[in-house]
């Protein structure tokens, strides 16, 4: 199981995100993923931090669909690509109704049709250079000529057996956010790895993200992290997956315990089929910075050992 990191802190501007990409790669990380929320734009602040960077996989988990046509999707991640020398790894996703209708002012109507077509538009533009395809939602004839490395794999923030199952048909896998051990290995991991199987396509990566801290107050931790995250808990999507979890709140899902106890829950993961780990490290007690350091120092030690 790869492991990398999730962005933390954005007091510090662009400068100080690029920092944190920068200072991962030092120090042994595989991958950084990066949000996109309310926040900078990920695909940008990949191609800058591509800049300052030679090896790290920088994930974008995830870009909101319904935002960027698919054709302007497939541009600016090929153009990231070629900055990032290869090393980009495209997220992307539907985001939540409340966002896209309440927010945004857009339809949020059948949301499985939409991805599907997305990515029958986005995925030729990228693989092959040119698409022509015609649907309900999307009808794109058009090139794309933008030089790279290799096509970056595309992962989908899939929870729902029906997005799980285009995520293995068409993509290169999922990515994950508050969705415990038990629902990767009894729900996420089966649906998708047979999915992907069926269709003939090599064995799907499982990014999966959670809070984790590093502590002898676990259940503190967990007080703390239900609501730091309670937003996650509000949403359908998360919701479900919770319910299959067993939890209550995502502080139920957060990993916690003293080193020996994180380990062996990041070693369930990727027992139940996690390909790569990224933590979002948070802080418990008064030292927030000690607390910090103590987790990532315990994440660094296991990279290549899980």
């Amino acid at each position: 199981m790869r492991i990398g990191m999730v962005l933390g802190d954005s007091s510090g501007g662009l400068i100080g995100m690029i920092d944190q990409i920068v200072q991962a790669e030092a120090d042994g990380f595989d991958n950084f993923s990066i949000g996109q929320v309310f926040g900078v734009d990920a695909l940008t602040l990949i191609a800058l931090a591509g800049q300052r960077t030679s090896r790290i996989d920088m994930i974008t988990a995830v870009v909101p669909t319904y935002a960027r046509h698919p054709y302007v999707m497939a541009q600016q991640a090929m153009t990231t690509q070629a900055a990032t020398n290869g090393r980009l790894t495209l997220g992307i996703g539907l985001s939540h109704k409340p966002v896209i209708e309440g927010m945004w002012g857009m339809s949020y109507e059948h949301p499985a049709q939409h991805m599907r077509e997305y990515l029958s538009v986005l995925l030729p533009l990228m693989r092959e250079g040119k698409v022509a395809f015609k649907g309900e939602v999307f009808s794109v004839n058009a090139p794309l000529q933008v030089p790279v490395p290799k096509p970056p794999q595309v992962l989908i923030a899939a929870l729902a057996p029906m997005m799980l199952r285009i995520a293995g048909e068409l993509a290169d896998g999922t990515a994950t956010w508050m969705t415990g051990v038990k629902t990767i290995g009894t729900h996420v991991a089966p649906r998708i790895n047979a999915a992907a199987k069926n269709a003939g396509r090599p064995a799907p990566r499982i990014v999966c993200a959670l809070p984790v801290v590093v502590t002898e107050d676990v259940q503190t931790a967990k007080e703390r992290a239900a609501r730091l995250f309670q937003m996650y808990g509000t949403l359908p999507n998360y919701q479900r997956m919770l319910k299959i979890e067993g939890a209550e709140s995502p502080g139920d899902v957060t990993i916690a315990g003293d080193d020996a106890a994180v380990e062996r829950q990041l070693r369930d993961l990727a027992s139940a089929g996690v390909t790569d780990f990224s933590a979002g490290i948070f802080p418990v007690g008064d030292d927030a910075a000690g607390s910090v350091a103590r987790t990532r120092a315990l994440v660094k030690s296991l990279i290549g050992k899980l």
